[in-house]
């Protein structure tokens, strides 16, 4: 037990230190040409404009961003696949980002300013969460994930409509906030501070995550209130991925398969671990994503949430292979 829980500990000051290099990596880079010691003079208030309008307008919010959205998506996925006992439960899986893309489209179709965009991602998603969540209560996690997985579809079917519908002037921005695109996280602390309270909140929940994970039969043995809890892991859920979308738009993959990559890498189940690792490895991926997304076709951005599958996915699948063996 010990030598596990050391085991655990040094993995998490690995990945912290990680997060560490891609956060300075992500400042120090980019298309601008700004060296180390400019960034350095903007990041303490001094250097020239240029250099200050660069690090603290453009590169530190994406980063906080990225590190933000990453952390809530994983954290979200943690703790749907414990709710659900699914391996392929993500974010996604409630509809709620189905709902915010609805509502930040039509939006968009309107000719909205961002921060209306933003609003209508926010409109959309609660009508998402109380949709699913009327429809479903009452009949388990069985009818919540079904209800989940049929309004996504509904809505997927929305958004294709809305884009054969859409002005063409229009629908280039419109694919990069489906496809996650940072440049719409106009305040990221938001998006960073609900990470840091959710990680605080999933290290407090670790244990009774952990009976739940085990089973409704184990649950229910140690007096667990299996429908409390399902409504109130269905509702941080729903907020961790609305603020999420609505921070940066429909970016897919973190929430899914960051926490199988911990629960690989760390050979542990534990939520007590698997939470804060898999919001300090998914804030990390994401970053090192739009770093990426930044700086491989300057001086055009691709969408983050492209390049974060394109290079997550082979990551995933070499890390899986290498455990298999």
């Amino acid at each position: 037990m010990l030598n596990s829980r050391v085991a655990a500990w040094k993995g998490l000051v690995a990945l912290l230190v990680l997060a560490v290099a891609v956060f300075f990596a992500s400042l120090l880079v980019g298309s601008s040409g700004i060296g180390a010691g400019r960034v350095a003079g903007a990041l303490f208030g001094g250097g020239d404009d240029a250099a200050r309008n660069v690090v603290t307008i453009v590169r530190l919010p994406r980063i906080l961003a990225a590190f933000g959205v990453g952390s809530l998506l994983a954290l979200a996925g943690v703790l749907l696949q414990a709710l659900f006992r699914n391996p392929l439960a993500d974010p996604y899986v409630l509809g709620v980002s189905g709902g915010a893309a609805v509502g930040a489209l039509l939006a968009m179709i309107a000719g909205a300013a961002a921060l209306s965009v933003q609003l209508g991602a926010v409109a959309g998603a609660v009508s998402a969460v109380a949709i699913v969540y009327f429809l479903a209560r009452g009949g388990g996690t069985p009818r919540l994930l079904l209800t989940g997985v049929v309004l996504a579809s509904a809505c997927g079917a929305v958004i294709s409509v809305l884009l054969a519908l859409a002005d063409s002037s229009r629908v280039r921005g419109m694919v990069f906030w489906l496809a996650g695109d940072l440049e719409w996280a106009f305040n990221p602390w938001a998006s960073a501070l609900a990470a840091l309270a959710a990680i605080v909140v999933a290290l407090l929940i670790g244990r009774p995550l952990n009976v739940l994970a085990a089973g409704e039969l184990r649950a229910r043995s140690v007096g667990l209130e299996l429908e409390v809890w399902r409504s109130l892991l269905f509702f941080a859920c729903a907020i961790l991925t609305a603020v999420a979308v609505v921070s940066a738009g429909t970016v897919g993959f973190v929430g899914l398969i960051t926490p199988h990559a911990v629960r690989l890498t760390f050979r542990t189940s534990d939520h007590r671990i698997v939470a804060p690792a898999s919001a300090l490895l998914g804030g990390t991926l994401l970053a090192l994503a739009d770093l990426v997304a930044r700086t491989i076709a300057s001086p055009r951005q691709l969408p983050v949430g492209a390049i974060m599958a394109l290079v997550g996915a082979p990551l995933f699948i070499v890390l899986l292979r290498g455990r298999g063996r």
